[in-house]
């Protein structure tokens, strides 16, 4: 694979889900800033666990704003997912492709099932679409006041990585964090996603007027006993990078389904 960077200086996409304001977003545009020219397309509010959703049904707004008034990166504050941050941000606002789009940082995990429900990750694989090398960035950290300064420098060295040595098409990187703690990452692990699910529970409840509503709540269960995964290798203090692929084929189970008697 050859690299991706077309220029001297690569051309970056700027992302969350967190929305434009969020420190984790913050301080991924700083590392970036450092790397190449960087343009951020992000949501003008939260909108965690968006998954892919899109804006078909409402306008879609995009304008120019001013977050750090000492920086000289290009903003657009979103009205629509972070899926529509990457499309309108790649369709409509750079005047060509990047040669990177980076999503997060996200404020907690993106490990495991949850890489369905992620915006961040979401917006990475919308990238990875429309053929752009990305990268979803996370820290299990949910707090506005985590501490993401031990991130920087594996953030630059996986951006750089892949700038140089590219992806493979139809495939982008999910990268979590531990939370930050007394004791120093351990290093990196390539892993792949453990196998577990949200065991959901709706907590009901009753507004002044009398109405039903219910609240979402869950336990997080890891049925993987194997090793080798995202999960793993967080709990141990790792940085965890897992290949992230669109497909949702299930490939293993093609020749079994064309045995069933459902075409006469």
């Amino acid at each position: 694979m050859k690299s991706m960077q077309t220029e001297n200086k690569p051309l970056i996409l700027v992302t969350n889900d967190d929305g434009i304001t969020a420190p984790g977003i913050r301080h991924l545009i700083q590392i970036m800033e450092t790397i190449g020219e960087v343009v951020v397309v992000a949501p003008d509010r939260p909108q965690s666990a968006m998954g892919h959703a899109i804006t078909i049904s409402d306008n879609l707004y995009c304008d120019p704003v001013t977050i750090d008034k000492y920086s000289q990166v290009k903003e657009y504050s979103c009205s629509g997912t972070p899926a529509d941050c990457v499309k309108i941000g790649t369709q409509e606002i750079l005047k060509r492709k990047p040669d990177l789009c980076v999503s997060g940082i996200n404020h907690g995990s993106n490990s495991s099932i949850n890489v369905i429900y992620s915006g961040t990750m979401s917006a990475a694989v919308e990238a990875g679409i429309e053929g752009i090398p990305a990268i979803g960035f996370s820290l299990l950290d949910y707090s506005m006041e985590a501490d993401f300064d031990h991130t920087t420098k594996y953030i630059k060295r996986i951006t750089n990585n892949v700038l140089q040595n590219g992806l493979p098409k139809g495939v982008v990187l999910n990268v979590n964090f531990p939370k930050a703690g007394e004791e120093k990452l351990k290093g990196v692990k390539i892993c792949r996603q453990a196998k577990a699910f949200w065991k959901e529970q709706f907590d009901k409840r009753q507004n002044p007027q009398g109405r039903n509503y219910y609240w979402l709540s869950g336990e997080f269960v890891n049925e993987d006993e194997d090793g080798g995964t995202d999960v793993e290798a967080l709990e141990a203090g790792y940085v965890s990078i897992v290949p992230v692929m669109f497909d949702l084929t299930a490939h293993q189970f093609i020749d079994d389904l064309k045995s069933w008697s459902i075409d006469d």
